[in-house]
């Protein structure tokens, strides 16, 4: 069996109130494809580089959010906030009339899988998780509201900027400048070097300063609402999803999936052999885009197990199936230990 090919894929539309959800849809386009989620002010881009390690008999529809890519944006007034992303799950299985659903996300993308998932358990077979699982706590109370209030301002600025009739453009760059400031934007775990696959989706040109570009998102998902989940909701949900079969893959670097995420997680994994966790050494928190290979390790044989081909004639390389229990079972002790110490330090 072979892999999937970047140039081989179908764009879509889907239709929604505010208008659309743009996508591609890569590969086998005759069944129920796995559908990705990309994390927040990225697009369906982060993953170009997984994409062409994952195997061809599965379909991989990769969207962009709504405010994101090549979407509508939400109308004028209108405050985004990551529940009401939830929603764009059910809303594109209806669309293409799917009863179940397999998830693959990345940061926000993960978040809204876990919250999907929880929400209706029977309708997904399968999660890939990547580099989140949580929110990230709240911090210090009066510095987040603080942040809240000023985002608060930031937001009605912009909004104000967006009006019709206003001509002022969002801050243009050169594309030179423009990976800068993206890896900048990022804490540099988008590099230069990897720029490119989000910037193809996201960038127009400048219609005051020649050979300049700006970013085409909507500017008003920089400030979208976003609340950390209590532990004891947290583990509710984990409860929900019990038993399910999700993959969960952290950037080494990375400060995304910590110790909040050591209960629901013990959670999922109780007697769950379909449960498994990874760490990638020297991960960033976009450990797919810079590590794809490594992340690959792990979810071809995820994928291969969880969603076979329909063909009967078919096994795993030797060298997915290096991947075994035990190395699963270490990968996940290693990281509740890790929890554990943390815990007893507070």
């Amino acid at each position: 069996m072979g892999t999937l090919s970047l140039s081989d894929f179908k764009e879509v539309r889907i239709p929604a109130p505010w208008g659309h959800i743009s996508g591609r849809w890569y590969g086998n386009r005759t069944e129920r494809p796995i559908l990705a989620i990309h994390g927040w002010l990225d697009n369906l881009g982060t993953f170009d580089r997984l994409i062409p390690l994952l195997p061809d008999y599965i379909g991989v529809l990769c969207i962009d959010l709504p405010g994101h890519g090549r979407s509508s944006r939400l109308q004028p007034g209108l405050h985004y906030n990551m529940y009401d992303y939830i929603y764009i799950i059910p809303r594109i299985m209806k669309e293409y009339g799917w009863s179940k659903v397999s998830l693959m996300g990345h940061s926000l993308g993960g978040i809204i899988s876990f919250f999907y998932t929880s929400l209706a358990p029977n309708t997904v077979d399968m999660v890939i998780s990547l580099d989140i699982l949580l929110p990230r706590p709240l911090g210090d109370p009066r510095m987040a509201l603080a942040q809240v209030a000023q985002e608060m301002d930031k937001h009605l600025v912009e909004e104000d900027r967006q009006e019709e009739g206003n001509l002022h453009e969002p801050p243009s760059y050169t594309l030179s400048q423009l990976t800068k400031v993206l890896a900048k934007g990022s804490y540099n775990s988008v590099t230069p070097e990897f720029a490119k696959h989000l910037l193809y989706r996201q960038v127009a040109k400048s219609q005051l300063y020649p050979d300049r570009f700006f970013f085409s998102r909507d500017g008003r998902v920089k400030y979208y609402h976003s609340m950390p989940v209590e532990t004891g909701l947290a583990a509710e949900m984990a409860g929900r999803i019990r038993r399910k079969p999700y993959l969960i893959i952290k950037g080494s670097r990375s400060p995304y999936v910590g110790v909040e995420c050591g209960e629901p997680m013990s959670i999922l994994g109780q007697n769950n052999p379909h449960f498994e966790f990874y760490e990638v050494e020297g991960g960033t928190h976009h450990v797919h885009l810079h590590a794809a290979e490594e992340c690959a390790r792990y979810i071809v044989p995820f994928i291969r197990h969880h969603r076979p081909p329909t063909l009967t004639s078919w096994s795993l390389t030797s060298k997915e199936q290096q991947l075994s229990l035990n190395e699963k079972r270490r990968a996940q002790e290693r990281f509740f230990e890790i929890s554990k110490n943390k815990r007893s330090k507070l």
